[in-house]
């Protein structure tokens, strides 16, 4: 998996993705919750800048992880450890969160390869929120 600089917005902006991604399916509410909480411009990416970074992170999923037979995505847990601490401002950790939430829950179903996420980057970041996690 590639790595990218510190804060960067694309390292925040891949882990939203990841989130999206996660269930193995795009769906139109996700992608209208995205654009509709202006997350390219809260991540400090540049306009169109969301494609390349999503465009990125689906060829290092292909080739570092595995998927289920309904499609979900598996990823290995260091790797999303190593995802999660790409990010270590508590700011913009607020934000990738907010966002991730906010797309996971656009399409009122919220499944195991979702909450894995969300948990990974609530127990990472020692984050306080609304989201119930097994200890």
């Amino acid at each position: 998996m590639r790595s990218y600089p510190l804060n960067s917005p694309q390292a925040a902006a891949r882990i939203v993705a990841l989130a999206m991604l996660a269930d193995g399916n795009l769906s139109k509410a996700e992608l209208d919750a995205l654009a509709e909480s202006g997350a390219e411009a809260q991540l400090g990416l540049r306009a169109g800048e969301w494609h390349d970074v999503v465009d990125a992170f689906c060829e290092d999923l292909m080739s570092n992880t595995h998927q289920t037979l309904g499609g979900a995505c598996k990823i290995d847990p260091r790797a999303l450890t190593a995802l999660m601490a790409e990010v270590e401002d508590d700011d913009l950790r607020r934000k990738v969160l907010d966002l991730c939430v906010s797309v996971v829950d656009a399409d009122a179903e919220i499944v195991e390869e979702e909450m894995i996420v969300l948990c990974a980057a609530a127990k990472h970041w020692a984050a306080r929120s609304e989201i119930a996690c097994a200890a």
